[in-house]
């Protein structure tokens, strides 16, 4: 589902990435964890196509049987909206609009059709427990409620591959607690495969499998 050799990333002097190597079967849920700095969130951003590695020499990502460092800016971008879902610690709902208009909007960026992508958008709010809340905007919302609501925006457009960044790192320990178990409902659903990055040990213990990153690398 998930391959990636020698993998590099440095901003400037500063080397995050030195050559991390990452294998994540389909359907497998997986904690990444370690100390501020080791490198999780930027290993995310670049297995999710938000970042691009530092260097292409013997480094390879492939999702789901795509080779990604053979894609240009256009092709990726497709592929991210299509094959991949992304839950963040703030969930980075759009406040003018309501909880379904949020989930709609990477189905109507891919050109879905309006009334298909209501009615997916409509069941997956009602299945994360918000069908009384559609019309709600995010300021309506409490912290887990908008939570679920960016839980069901990654996956409208029915995604291989969910990656969450400290995705329970802004709720209290009850709604984390309700969304870690929620994590675990929708891979049993949907087989999708889960990369979270999270400080919460009792989320990471309860991962299929744990990596540990230190100084930019996946220790073993």
């Amino acid at each position: 589902m998930i391959r990636a050799k020698n993998i590099y990333k440095s901003y400037g002097d500063l080397e995050v990435l030195k050559g991390v190597d990452l294998d994540i079967q389909q359907g497998e849920i997986v904690a990444i964890v370690g100390p501020s700095g080791a490198g999780k969130t930027t290993l995310l951003q670049v297995l999710g196509t938000l970042d691009r590695p530092s260097t292409t020499e013997h480094t390879d990502i492939n999702i789901n049987g795509k080779n990604l460092m053979r894609l240009k800016d256009s092709a990726l971008s497709r592929f991210r909206n299509q094959h991949i879902g992304f839950v963040f610690q703030f969930h980075q709902l759009l406040p003018e609009f309501t909880a379904l208009e949020n989930v709609c909007i990477p189905a109507f960026i891919s050109g879905s059709k309006t009334t298909d992508t209501q009615e997916r958008a409509t069941s997956l709010l009602s299945l994360l427990g918000l069908a009384d809340r559609l019309t709600h905007k995010p300021n309506e919302l409490s912290g887990g409620e908008q939570q679920r609501v960016a839980v069901a925006r990654a996956l409208i457009n029915r995604p291989s591959v969910i990656f969450a960044d400290e995705p329970s790192g802004n709720l209290d320990s009850d709604a984390a607690r309700k969304l870690h178990e929620l994590f675990f409902d929708l891979r049993d659903r949907f087989k999708q495969t889960f990369v979270i990055v999270t400080h919460n040990q009792e989320l990471a213990n309860m991962a299929d499998r744990k990596l540990t990153m230190k100084d930019g690398k996946i220790t073993y």
